[in-house]
């Protein structure tokens, strides 16, 4: 990929496609991980002599226009506090006619933040007309938006394409650190894969069972294997359509694959729920697995010894309630605790927002800003925004 060091910014309106896809409650930023990941790159444009930079963002699925719920308004003094200098909010359509006329009347080395792009008509259909109106607004373009780089939208691949263009150091530093769980993995080499849905994760389990020594699963997306294997599994999350799949998994790969042991079973799904620990494959009816057992904490934290690589994306439990986060904290306790020995890597998502829960994200290597394109990129697909920075 270009990156930034191939880009003459000296003097320009640099416009820069970022991830301010954060979640907001109330009219308040809860957690400014894809903000505070953006600062390198705005840093290094103005300490190359940037006129101005000019950030867009798209923020959750507007349907049909803009809706105030889904502005991007809110982002902009928290972008202001992490970044230590005025940021001008510029609200209407980020493509219209008076966006332009407010980014023209920028004064040198100020900052500005556009409106939601997902307000403009064409941004997800990737309409040229769009990427032309948008790439009205920079001299240059640079995109930081892992998160988004699996999209072939206008903001992310369509204005590249008219603008001389690099990628960020955001992009850059997880595209190095994707890649090289892909192709040069130090071995041994473990995965943890939770979260709820096997169909959700599958062609990510497939490209790696070949390259790892060992793969974790966990999460709901656990109970279809162990349904697969004859287990009782009670009213646990599971996908009837998937079982002849994790059979083959199970059967090909069987001696990397590992599976709870045993589960934190609750009789509803509520903080509140009546709890009991059961082994994995004899849950009563009535009841369903909502986190790692204790043996099986024990069983994940042993597969994890004497890993030189470590790759973690999705939780082990239904960690937003506390009552069943124990699995996912002692699993972000576990790697973090091979930070001098491993190299490792969280992917987005849940397990961005469990790691930070737990206090642990200081002590791992790379944490990823993009759930989906990270998934993407281990499926071994290519990325249209990564593309577009060839």
């Amino acid at each position: 990929m270009q990156n930034l060091k191939s880009l003459n910014v000296q003097g320009k309106r640099v416009l820069v496609r970022v991830d301010y896809n954060v979640p907001v409650k109330d009219g308040a930023v809860q957690d400014d991980t894809r903000v505070t990941a953006s600062l390198p790159t705005i840093a290094a444009l103005l300490e190359a002599g940037a006129r101005n930079v000019i950030l867009m963002s798209h923020f959750g699925r507007p349907k049909g226009g803009p809706e105030e719920r889904y502005s991007l308004k809110p982002v902009a003094p928290v972008l202001e506090k992490v970044l230590g200098r005025p940021v001008t909010f510029i609200g209407g359509l980020a493509d219209s006619d008076e966006t332009l006329a407010a980014v023209r009347a920028l004064g040198p080395g100020e900052v500005a933040l556009l409106e939601n792009v997902r307000f403009s008509a064409g941004e997800e259909k990737n309409d040229a007309g769009l990427s032309g109106r948008f790439a009205r607004l920079g001299d240059a373009f640079v995109l930081d938006a892992f998160g988004s780089a699996h999209r072939a939208h206008s903001s992310v691949s369509g204005v590249a394409g008219l603008l001389s263009h690099a990628a960020g150091t955001l992009l850059e530093r997880e595209v190095v650190a994707l890649d090289r769980l892909l192709n040069s993995p130090e071995l041994p080499y473990v995965v943890i894969i939770g979260g709820a849905k096997v169909s959700d994760k599958i062609k990510v389990i497939e490209n790696l069972l070949p390259k790892v020594d060992r793969l974790l699963i966990g999460g709901g997306m656990a109970y279809t294997f162990i349904k697969a294997q004859g287990g009782k599994i009670g009213d646990s999350i599971h996908e009837d359509d998937q079982l002849e799949l994790a059979s083959r998994l199970l059967a090909e790969y069987g001696g990397k694959i590992l599976l709870p042991v045993d589960v934190v079973a609750a009789d509803a799904f509520d903080t509140n729920a009546n709890t009991q620990v059961v082994p994995s494959g004899q849950i009563p009816d009535g009841w369903q697995g909502l986190d790692a057992g204790p043996e099986t904490i024990r069983f994940y934290r042993d597969a994890l010894q004497g890993a030189r690589t470590v790759f973690w994306n999705g939780p082990l439990g239904v960690f937003e309630f506390e009552k069943f986060a124990g699995g996912t904290n002692a699993i972000a306790a576990a790697v973090a605790d091979l930070s001098a020995s491993a190299y490792t890597v969280i992917g987005g998502g849940d397990s961005v927002s469990a790691i930070n829960k737990s206090g642990q994200a200081d002590r791992i290597d790379h944490i990823s800003t993009g759930g989906g394109a990270s998934l993407e990129l281990l499926k071994g697909k290519a990325l249209p925004g990564v593309e577009a920075m060839k």
